[in-house]
């Protein structure tokens, strides 16, 4: 099994990236090919993952080893498959994902594409007290509190906008800035309307 390839980033996309190394170019499914933007042309480190069915033979990317470690552990949950365990480490930090699994936040985890409540359940049941090893920037103590209560707020904050008919896609614009603040869930919801109405 291939632990990571290094070589000429020649390449990307929206499916992924193409990696030369010995003029032969690896294209690499990532969970944000665009995360590599700023390597193009210039000589990029890539941890892989083959995943090998009767039908395909295909390499995933990505940036840290933890990262491949949480994805390969998703994949480890029923109902889980690539595509999956793809999207959740491409919409959210790997950091926060963990945090959500140790907290049983499945409302976070249900804002994934393709994770309904019962899989995120699973994704709790399976992978809770496994991945705090795995945690790509570890926080502590009090910062760390600060952080699952702000989490916790924007979910319940992003449930009522999504009743209210806000698009997953219209969310996604916002969310970087909402994440900046520290507010009540009443708050997060109107400052998100706000937003929302510039957007």
């Amino acid at each position: 099994m291939f632990d990571y390839i290094q070589g000429i980033l020649t390449y990307l996309s929206g499916g992924g990236i193409v990696i030369e190394q010995s003029g032969i170019g690896y294209r690499i499914i990532c969970p944000n090919p665009f995360s590599y933007q700023p390597q193009i042309n210039q000589e990029t480190k890539v941890y892989l993952y083959q995943y090998v069915r009767e039908d395909a033979n295909i390499l995933y990317g990505f940036q840290t080893r933890e990262e491949r470690e949480l994805f390969v552990r998703l994949l480890s949950v029923s109902g889980i498959g690539p595509k999956n365990a793809l999207a959740i480490l491409a919409a959210g930090d790997p950091d926060e994902v963990i945090r959500a699994i140790e907290t049983e936040n499945v409302n976070y985890l249900t804002r994934f594409p393709g994770i309904g409540r019962k899989t995120a359940g699973q994704i709790v049941l399976d992978l809770k007290g496994k991945l705090q090893e795995f945690s790509v920037h570890p926080t502590a103590g009090e910062a760390d509190d600060t952080k699952v209560r702000i989490e916790h707020a924007l979910s319940e904050a992003l449930d009522v906008l999504s009743m209210l008919g806000y698009s997953e896609r219209e969310l996604r614009k916002i969310l970087p800035q909402l994440k900046k603040q520290d507010l009540s869930a009443e708050n997060y919801v109107k400052e998100a309307l706000k937003r929302l109405s510039k957007v």
